[in-house]
């Protein structure tokens, strides 16, 4: 029986060696793996020599000769167009709309966000099987983290590197987040600087001076992120570290100054650089991949170096796998940014990128972060003073469209949305396949945050206050007029007042609580300021609840300001007065037409319905839909 013990005791310590010697066995293992350093750069676009920029050749030395001894990825997709959602996606190794992940800086309120159970990010994995693992900089997760799991070391400020200490503790995994688009260059070296008047503005922004200027700072941003990368190579090779380690850079989006870039679902937005370089085997000979890239694929590549086994999470391949399967399409999401709430979800595939647009309440450019900042100024002040292209007035304040569909080899700049031409109705049909096939997997953008987080989201902070509706349910509307007291003082109205006033003119919030009676109507939030839709058989009806009206304060005239064909007949029904309609005048002039429904409420009014009675398929534009006391006229 002794016998018996100690033999099992022998297979025991066989088969579970003990911590200290496992703990020997991994980093006896380890010592044989390369160095993996990630250099991550903020808000930048692929704008490099080695990407055949002629603005930007022989303008970035350092990363050009990444490309040169290395593999450039001509077409690498982040999987979100803003850095937290990109960054906790790319360390949990999956996208970020699969496990909670996609609401920009969320997990900063009163609701944690926890990884699912058994999920490891990407340092921590590696850390486990003998790797030293590091971030200098920023991280920017989306979740609930142990950070001394994660990391071996890390510092919120990059500062000066320590080689001696990165030196020592090989092999390392380390992450340098780079200010890349974000760089101040406002100290730049007046020589080196981008002349404006040598850049392309993209089509899909204004052509003016402003624009070039714009244009040309990211260049020099791209140029001062090169010198610091400069450094990190220099540092490298004088510590003997440039044989044994793979370095990798690349950006978690597009540029920052450019709306249409960060923050939008864009190739702008989305298409970023990625060159990969380093010793034999781990990567191949120089040269150039074509293919289409989702930057997971770097996470999965990253462990594969690193000798661990891919998790059954992780949603990229082995770029130098012995298999590589050619991506069909790559995919990305795009929520809450900040304060501004959003759902839309696009693919890219080898010549279109498909959009879905969820949320078609509110306009393409809602308000933002950015918006007290020059070149988006310039945007709205062009559109107010109509001097904005109808092209430009479409993409940016025009009515939000369900779906897009471009041809980005032949429109990069995503001008021209093809999505209503029969010329494409087979293209669009394939999209909209391969995009539901990749949602069915998991998409936990299809629910809203919980109120704690929306309350936390709404107002406070320095990036803005929220004007999406969403934010309504955490707020109060005291004066009954249907919009919260917040929202109103956000935008310049009475909170106070309880009087009937809607002006259309949120883009985040386009409709302001009204909504069409019948499905068949379709959106009638068009371009910003107005309502917009169409009489389906010559007949339409738009409807708003949720008020309570006091009738003391809104005796008078409902006045009207609409654009419709002439002999359109328009009905105001009450709810509170639900037999009686009431007779309105009519005053019309060469742009619009004004209509005016006296009223005498006697009760609160929780309820109103419009109507329209004219033409099949006449265009209604509604301007603004207020009360006005016949005292004032």
């Amino acid at each position: 029986m002794r016998l018996l013990s100690l033999l099992c005791a022998s297979l025991l310590l066989f088969a579970f060696p003990s911590p200290a010697s496992a703990q020997k066995n991994r980093n006896k293992k380890a010592a044989k793996r390369p160095n993996i350093l990630w250099l991550f750069a903020e808000d930048t676009s692929p704008w490099m020599g080695c990407y055949g920029d002629p603005i930007n050749r022989d303008q970035t030395p350092h990363i050009d000769s990444l490309a040169q001894r290395g593999v450039r990825f001509s077409r690498a997709y982040a999987p979100a167009p803003v850095c937290s959602p990109c960054r906790s996606a790319m360390m949990a190794g999956m996208n970020q709309i699969r496990f909670g992940a996609h609401e920009h800086r969320s997990s900063r309120g009163p609701v944690q966000i926890e990884l699912p159970e058994n999920v490891r990010l990407l340092p921590q994995l590696v850390k486990d099987s003998g790797y030293f693992t590091f971030n200098l900089g920023k991280d920017d997760y989306n979740y609930a983290w142990d950070q001394a799991a994660t990391y071996s070391w890390q510092n919120k400020r990059r500062g000066n590197l320590d080689w001696d200490k990165i030196k020592s503790n090989q092999p390392f995994f380390g992450q340098i987040q780079t200010a890349g688009g974000k760089n101040n260059t406002s100290n730049f070296p007046a020589e080196r600087k981008t002349d404006p008047a040598t850049v392309a503005v993209p089509a899909d922004y204004p052509q003016n001076q402003l624009y070039r200027e714009t244009v040309a700072q990211h260049y020099d941003a791209i140029r001062k992120d090169d010198d610091f990368i400069g450094t990190v190579l220099q540092g490298l090779e004088e510590h003997g570290l440039t044989d044994n380690t793979i370095v990798v850079y690349f950006s978690d989006h597009g540029a920052n100054n450019l709306v249409r870039h960060k923050q939008m679902v864009t190739e702008g937005g989305l298409h970023v650089p990625l060159i990969i370089a380093g010793p034999s085997p781990y990567v191949p000979s120089p040269s150039v991949r074509d293919d289409l890239v989702n930057l997971l694929d770097l996470s999965a590549t990253t462990l594969a170096w690193a000798g661990v086994n891919q998790p059954k999470w992780f949603e990229g391949q082995n770029l130098f796998g012995e298999i590589v399967v050619p991506r069909v399409f790559v995919a990305a999401a795009k929520d809450r940014m900040d304060h501004t709430i959003d759902r839309v979800r696009s693919l890219r595939t080898d010549r279109f990128r498909y959009t879905r647009n969820y949320k078609t309440d509110r306009i393409l450019l809602q308000p933002q972060y950015r918006d007290g900042r020059p070149f988006l100024q310039n945007l709205h002040d062009l559109f107010q003073s109509g001097e904005l292209s109808p092209k430009l007035t479409q993409i940016y304040f025009g009515e939000r469209p369900e779906e897009e569909l471009y041809d980005v080899v032949a429109d990069p700049a995503q001008i021209n949305n093809l999505a209503d031409s029969s010329k494409y109705s087979d293209e669009l049909q394939r999209h909209r396949k391969l995009l539901a096939d990749w949602l069915a997997k998991g998409d936990a953008g299809e629910d809203e945050e919980p109120l704690g987080e929306l309350a936390y989201q709404a107002s406070g902070h320095k990036w803005g206050e929220g004007v999406n509706p969403e934010y309504e349910l955490v707020r109060e509307d005291n004066d009954g007029d249907g919009l919260s007291d917040e929202w109103e003082r956000i935008n310049d109205r009475d909170p106070s007042d309880g009087t009937l006033l809607f002006t259309f003119d949120c883009g985040g919030w386009q409709t302001e609580g009204w909504t069409a009676t019948d499905p068949v109507i379709g959106n009638i939030a068009g371009q910003l300021g107005y309502l917009d839709f169409k009489l389906a058989d010559g007949k339409a009806a738009i409807q708003r609840t949720g008020l309570n009206l006091d009738p003391k304060s809104n005796q008078g005239l409902v006045m009207i300001k609409l654009q419709c064909p002439s002999k359109t007949k328009v009905v105001l029904i009450s709810q509170t007065e639900a037999s009686t309609v009431a007779q309105p005048s009519m005053v019309n002039t060469a742009d619009a037409t004004t209509v005016y429904f006296p009223v005498k409420w006697k009760k609160p009014v929780t309820e109103l319905t419009l109507s329209f009675e004219g033409e099949s398929d006449g265009e209604i534009k509604i301007d603004s839909i207020q009360i006005e006391s016949i005292a004032g006229r």
